[in-house]
């Protein structure tokens, strides 16, 4: 008989609320944190890819993109 983690495991929040927590974090993830604090049309039920659009619209710098690539790698890893 095998155990199943997953059914222990609370549901992931979105990736946009997940983001948001991170604010306190001294790099790149908590610099793009607080700017989606901030940002009132922040996608904060969203996935990766539409917060990649919003930095896209809102024409980002690149760095801000790479956090987001971190942040993703994070995020499914907790």
């Amino acid at each position: 008989m095998t155990e199943h983690d997953d059914d222990q495991q609370e549901p992931r929040p979105a990736f946009g609320q997940w983001l948001m927590t991170q604010k306190d974090r001294s790099d790149l993830v908590g610099q793009l944190a607080i700017g989606a604090v901030a940002d009132r049309r922040f996608p904060r039920n969203g996935d990766p890819e539409a917060v990649r659009k919003h930095l896209s619209a809102m024409q980002a710098e690149g760095d801000m993109f790479a956090a987001v690539d971190d942040a993703e790698s994070d995020w499914l890893s907790a």
